[in-house]
């Protein structure tokens, strides 16, 4: 998108407004996922959960160490990235279709849908989607392969399987815990 003003052999500084338009769209989406993941560690996290009683102080100095972590995996991520943009775009997408997807789909249409539900659902597609993509990109490299793959899929694709197991285990825990 951004090589088609050049391409159209279209004056400078268009194209030099289009660059900034595109760098401009990635700072703010940086930014707001930046934000989140701070705000999701320090207060969602360990102010909710662990240290329940840490003071606002606290509070934003952990969500500015979160930030700084975040910047600094992200940066060696830019350096040493693990695969082509593509592929590392379709783990991140089956990395969230297995653990974010089925407990919005059940949060919005269950009215039995409840927190112990939606923990043991995210955990489960979680960790079984980022074990196989951890063991076949990290782990065995070299039995990346549709031999060694499950079901002949590969861990650009095992999201969706995640994701069914969220359903699944879901489904079973909201069976046998109360409704909220």
């Amino acid at each position: 998108m951004l090589a088609h003003p050049e391409i159209a052999r279209l004056p400078s500084w268009v194209i030099a407004l289009v660059a900034a338009g595109g760098l401009a769209a990635a700072l703010s989406t940086a930014a707001g996922l930046l934000l989140v993941i701070s705000t999701a560690v320090s207060h969602d996290f360990l102010k909710m959960t662990v240290m329940p009683h840490i003071t606002e102080r606290q509070e934003l100095m952990y969500a500015r160490i979160a930030a700084a972590v975040a910047v600094g995996v992200a940066g060696l991520l830019g350096i040493y990235p693990p695969d082509y943009v593509a592929n590392v775009v379709a783990l991140a997408f089956g990395l969230a279709a297995a653990s974010f997807f089925p407990v919005i789909l059940l949060g919005i249409f269950s009215k039995r849908m409840n927190k112990e539900a939606a923990i043991a659902g995210m955990l489960s597609g979680l960790v079984f989607t980022a074990a196989y993509i951890v063991y076949f990109k990290i782990v065995a490299p070299g039995d990346n392969n549709l031999d060694h793959w499950l079901f002949g899929i590969s861990p650009e694709g095992i999201g969706t399987l995640g994701m069914l197991l969220n359903f699944a285990v879901s489904a079973v825990v909201m069976g046998v815990t109360p409704a909220p």
